[in-house]
C-alpha cells in the first residue's frame, strides 16, 4: 500500500491549480456548453492531480522529483495540464464541427 505524503500546503496547490485550470478549459471549450463545466473540468483535474502525484509517482522521493511542493510532484501534475488543454481543444474543435454541420450546440431545433 502506497503512502500518501501530500500536505496541506501540497493540496492547497492542487486545488488552486485545479480552478484556474476549470476555468480556462471553460473558455477554450466555450460558455454556451454549459454552465458546470468549469467544475467538472477541475474536479476532474484534482483527481488526476492527486493520481499523477501521488500513485504514478508516489514512488518517487522529494529527491528525484523536483519541484516538490508539500509531497505534490508539481511537474508531473503538468503533464495532467498538458492533456488537459490538449481535450479542450479537441472538444472546442468537435463541437465548431458539429455547429456547421446543422444545429448548434446547446439549442433545441424548432419544431
Amino acid at each position: 500500500m502506497p503512502q500518501w505524503d501530500l500536505g496541506v500546503a501540497g493540496l492547497a496547490l492542487l486545488a488552486a491549480m485545479s480552478l484556474a485550470f476549470g476555468l480556462v478549459a471553460h473558455l477554450i471549450v466555450g460558455w454556451h456548453v454549459g454552465r458546470w463545466l468549469w467544475l467538472w473540468a477541475a474536479l476532474s483535474y484534482f483527481v488526476a492531480g492527486i493520481l499523477v502525484s501521488e500513485v504514478w509517482f508516489g514512488w518517487a522521493t522529494g529527491e528525484e522529483l523536483q519541484p516538490n511542493i508539500d509531497g505534490l510532484s508539481f511537474d508531473e501534475v503538468q503533464l495532467v495540464t498538458l492533456a488537459g488543454l490538449v481535450a479542450a481543444v479537441a472538444a472546442r474543435v468537435v463541437l465548431r464541427r458539429r455547429g456547421r454541420a446543422g444545429g448548434s450546440v446547446g439549442r433545441k431545433p424548432a419544431s
